[in-house]
């Protein structure tokens, strides 16, 4: 399958961001400069100082000879680097797999993406037409291979479109440099008389390798499609997102409610065609300002029904800031699990597992609405120690790996850490008559223990504990325990552990 690919030439992309950043510069000459071995070199100049003839490389004092009052200002290392990752995550909204083509552009895969704004030209047309309404001087081209798309940016006169398969046309009236050659292949071409690529791109293999070396075979192969150029994107795109551009800007909920659905629809389709539910989902929503909002929801087990996962994103809507209107809704699945046979006919009334189900969907909107982390389940373990008898279960429907269980009383509420308490007891190695916690104190007038939990000294060393059920005065319950042997010479250390129903 053929690619599509949109290069993306910044012509001025270090002057244009310091105009930005200083307005009063917008009328006037500068040059942005770099020591180098004790000179002040021009790094990058402004469209004002480009009409005067001066270019990168230029020394400084030479090109304030040419432009009297020319402002000098320092070059920020890396700084190339830092926009165009910012301008890559920005165009993230009209494709998924955008790369930086350094020092001065940006590569989007764009295969899929153009119907989305009618046709290519549309597509074309809002990219480059926003980044110029951002103060940026932006070219581009459009074709078949990163390498024609570059060229066509940067050196054509005709059309920034080229039709498909049509890359090999586009390049022959274009000059060597099209082809992002070395700087001795360059000289070399023009040693030689090659004023255009259409004067030695059919010339014989082994005469063009000897000349310029595999560098210039590589580059003709990559631009007209014989050889793959593989990018490497800022973000990884997720296999699980679809895309809703709107025709007019979305002001109103009742407007991102049917985006919403749109998505969901679009999305549950692909879900279900490769057995997948969805677990976690992250709507991004591009405003006309260039803001972006962003809403997650999660799942307790993998669900596809549109119409539970709507209500979950419902919940959020009142939170949704339009703004100027909304330009562009994107829906990422970033965590997906597989959809059991079970799980296939859970939506209709003879499923077999609707209780479990119609369990899983309560929950999902009670951590929708009060957070993720208010409702825990947790599986028992093959421990003893109270600690480790326990322990977080990932999903809603993970069973227990065993069926080991304590035939011992266990509280409701284990405290994640036992809490020290004071307490007096009428003998030493006895239940205390009671106990003071957090200031408060609890009279006991029934106890039932002592049961001895020895430490796994496998995996730590420590004192052994002596658990007591206790209850006060008030008929609340309590699990507290006394750490280590009676001694005589000190007194031990006791704790509340838990608490009873």
């Amino acid at each position: 399958m053929a690619g599509r690919y949109l290069s993306i030439w910044f012509r001025h992309l270090l002057t244009d961001r310091r105009t930005l950043q200083q307005p009063e510069l917008a009328d006037q000459p500068f040059v942005l400069t770099t020591k180098d071995h004790g000179r002040l070199v021009v790094t990058a100049v402004n469209p004002q100082a480009t009409k005067y003839g001066i270019k990168p490389g230029y020394v400084a004092a030479d090109a304030r000879a040419m432009i009297p009052g020319l402002e000098v200002l320092d070059h920020i290392p890396n700084q190339n680097q830092k926009l165009l990752k910012a301008l890559g995550l920005w165009c993230l909204r009209y494709t998924p797999i955008v790369a930086i083509d350094l020092p001065d552009g940006l590569i989007l895969d764009i295969a899929g993406c153009a119907h989305l704004w009618g046709n290519e030209r549309d597509y074309f047309k809002e990219i480059i037409n926003k980044l110029r309404s951002k103060g940026y001087d932006a070219r581009g081209a459009v074709a078949d291979t990163v390498g024609a798309a570059w060229a066509v940016a940067r050196y054509g006169r005709v059309t920034p479109i080229i039709a498909s398969g049509q890359q090999r046309s586009a390049l022959l009236q274009l000059p060597p440099s099209a082809l992002r050659l070395s700087i001795e292949n360059i000289e070399l071409m023009q040693k030689l008389g090659f004023r255009t690529i259409g004067e030695f791109i059919g010339m014989q293999r082994p005469v063009l390798r000897r000349r310029f070396k595999d560098e210039l075979l590589l580059r003709i192969d990559q631009a007209v499609g014989q050889v793959d150029e593989p990018l490497r994107p800022i973000k990884q795109p997720d296999p699980f997102q679809v895309r809703l551009p709107c025709l007019e800007p979305i002001r109103t909920a009742t407007g991102i409610e049917i985006a919403i659905q749109k998505l969901l629809e679009m999305l549950c389709v692909r879900l279900n065609k490769e057995g997948k539910g969805l677990r976690t989902g992250i709507l991004k929503i591009y405003r006309v300002d260039g803001k972006m909002q962003q809403l997650q929801i999660g799942t307790n087990r993998a669900s596809g029904n549109i119409r539970h996962l709507f209500k979950l994103f419902e919940l959020h809507i009142q939170h949704i800031e339009p703004g100027l209107g909304i330009e562009l809704f994107i829906l990422e699945a970033p965590r997906v699990d597989d959809a059991t046979d079970e799980q296939e006919v859970l939506w209709t009334p003879e499923g077999t597992n609707l209780e479990a189900n119609t369990l899983a969907e309560l929950l999902d909107r009670i951590t929708g609405k009060l957070g993720a982390d208010v409702i825990k389940r947790y599986l028992p373990q093959e421990h003893h120690w109270p600690e480790r008898s326990i322990r977080p279960a990932q999903t809603l429907g993970e069973q227990p790996p065993t069926s080991w269980r304590t035939d011992k009383r266990r509280p409701t509420l284990l405290l994640n850490q036992p809490e020290k308490i004071m307490v007096t007891a009428p003998v030493p190695d006895y239940p205390p008559i009671l106990f003071v916690h957090k200031g408060q104190r609890h009279d006991i007038k029934k106890a039932d223990g002592p049961e001895r939990i020895e430490r796994e000294w496998w995996l730590e060393g420590g004192e052994h504990r002596d658990y007591f059920i206790v209850e006060d005065t008030q008929g609340c319950r309590y699990w507290l325990f006394r750490e280590g042997h009676y001694n005589g010479s000190e007194p031990n250390d006791w704790y509340l552990h838990g608490y009873f129903a």
